[in-house]
């Protein structure tokens, strides 16, 4: 296959480099690079920023968003006459002439000006690979790194890469989950002719003193462990908070408390969870007892690696409990088995190596187990990019989904807790992080899951609860008529 990548000569980034390099480790696929001078430069003010931001907040220097002389393509050159059997344009400008056009567009938009432009307005942008017959790919492109304007373009830059590649491909969906209407007002968005670089950048300034003031405070940030007593109506069936009930699981003040994940077990419920102590700035698994009317005694460590843990998936299967901890430090996916519960974790397998992985979350499906989580491949957000490996067993081997990423959704992607049943249909709590990590979880109704395809629709998106103060909320689980969120 030979594709021609459009691009105007003078708005070129190394995101670029990254994407062409991409694309020519693709199997007999030639690229060869046409280069535009006519399309509008994106305001000089962005790049002054971009530089500002780099001082004040300690960025690499080397980023996605470098700008780079048209000299760092030359080795992808070529007769730009030849004919191409795609032209991926970029500009928006490709003439429509033989063979087929692709075109990258945010929010309906081709260019980088209206991916800044959302950023700056703090809008979830929607980006579209678009052919002759429609979209051929869609993405909600996230990022970890909300209100730093360069950071934030560059995770969104890196996942724009896997949308490209996943649609020349032919593995992209080219359709979104659909979302329950968003609460928030609609945001006007600003030209970005009108940026005040100089107010931007003194807010950025004074937020960050203000944050590491807080943080050396009050050990933010601070997340902490609801439960409560289900009474046979959980969250799933009521699509919202409980107005009452909440009680918070206590700490000592040096560390925090989240992701809990609960099971009954030998006539016992026991909590686990992630156990972060500020001192060692990493997290371990813990684990409580609860009785009949809560938790009994105080939390024991019952997990620890060199690197931190988190998200202790538990689950029991032939007579053993096994867990599949958040390790994406070690760039692997783990499993664990207990030879004394709740302790006695011994390393069991390494289930899936290689990746950057976030949640990993089991389910069995007709007996084929189901392996979900997100992945940082290339840059982008830990939290926008849904893989799937299926596997016989639950201990291996995994065959990743053909269509990997299978979603590109900062509003839907990562898991959130169990999978659950209702009145035959399967659901999973996903993240909700269009307004920055953990900000709200989501209720997906998967609507297929096979070796083919997978998609969900999001049905109901649940806020903090206001019982136990903060803004955040990423994870919920139920087990012996208790239910747990964390926030």
């Amino acid at each position: 296959m030979r594709i021609r990548v459009r691009l105007d000569g003078r708005q070129l980034r190394l995101w670029h480099v990254d994407l062409i390099e991409r694309l020519s480790f693709r199997p007999d696929t030639r690229v060869c690079v046409d280069t535009t001078f006519e399309q509008p430069v994106t305001p000089s003010k962005v790049d002054v920023l971009f530089r500002i931001e780099t001082a004040i907040h300690g960025l690499p220097r080397r980023g996605l968003s470098n700008r780079l002389a048209v000299s760092a393509l030359a080795r992808f050159g070529g007769d730009e006459q030849a004919p191409a059997d795609v032209t991926l344009d970029l500009c928006g400008d490709a003439p429509c002439g033989s063979g087929r056009v692709l075109r990258a567009k945010y929010d309906g938009v081709a260019g980088e000006a209206s991916l800044l432009a959302a950023i700056f307005d703090r809008r979830t942008p929607v980006m579209e690979v678009v052919a002759a017959e429609g979209a051929i790919a869609a993405a909600r492109l996230g990022s970890d790194h909300l209100g730093i304007a360069r950071a934030t373009f560059e995770d969104m830059l890196g996942r724009a890469v896997s949308v490209i590649v996943s649609a020349l491909d032919g593995n992209a969906s080219p359709a979104l989950p659909k979302l329950p209407p968003d609460r928030a007002p609609a945001r006007r968005p600003a030209p970005l002719s009108s940026l005040d670089v100089p107010k931007i950048a003194i807010r950025q300034a004074l937020r960050k003193v203000a944050l590491e003031i807080y943080r050396s405070l009050y050990h933010a940030p601070r997340w902490r462990i609801g439960w409560r007593k289900s009474g046979g109506r959980d969250v799933f069936d009521l699509r919202a908070h409980p107005e009452t009930g909440w009680k918070a699981l206590a700490d000592d003040g040096r560390r925090f408390y989240a992701d809990p994940f609960p099971i009954a077990h030998d006539g016992k419920l026991t909590l686990f969870f992630e156990d972060y102590e500020y001192r060692k700035a990493k997290g371990v698994i813990s684990a409580i007892e609860f009785g009949p009317d809560g938790p009994i005694g105080v939390p024991g460590t019952v997990l620890e690696q060199p690197g931190h843990l988190s998200y202790p998936f538990v689950f029991e299967r032939e007579g053993s409990v096994w867990m599949i901890p958040e390790s994406s430090s070690a760039g692997t996916i783990d499993l664990y088995r207990s030879t004394q519960f709740p302790a006695g974790w011994v390393h069991e397998s390494t289930l899936i190596s290689g990746v950057v992985a976030s949640d990993a979350t089991l389910i069995e499906r007709d007996g084929t187990w189901w392996l979900f989580a997100t992945v940082r491949e290339g840059g982008g957000s830990f939290s926008d990019a849904l893989y799937l490996w299926s596997a016989p067993d639950f201990r291996g081997p995994w065959t990743a989904h053909r269509r990997n990423p299978v979603l590109i959704d900062i509003a839907s992607a990562r898991p959130a807790g169990r999978f659950v049943e209702r009145d035959g249909s399967l659901y999973r709590p996903v993240q909700d992080c269009r307004n920055g990590y953990g900000a709200a979880l989501g209720i997906a109704r998967v609507d297929r899951l096979d070796h083919e395809e997978y998609r969900q629709t999001v049905e109901t998106i649940i806020l903090p609860a206001p019982e136990l103060g903060g803004r955040r909320l990423h994870t919920l689980n139920s087990a012996g008529g208790f239910e747990f969120i964390d926030g």
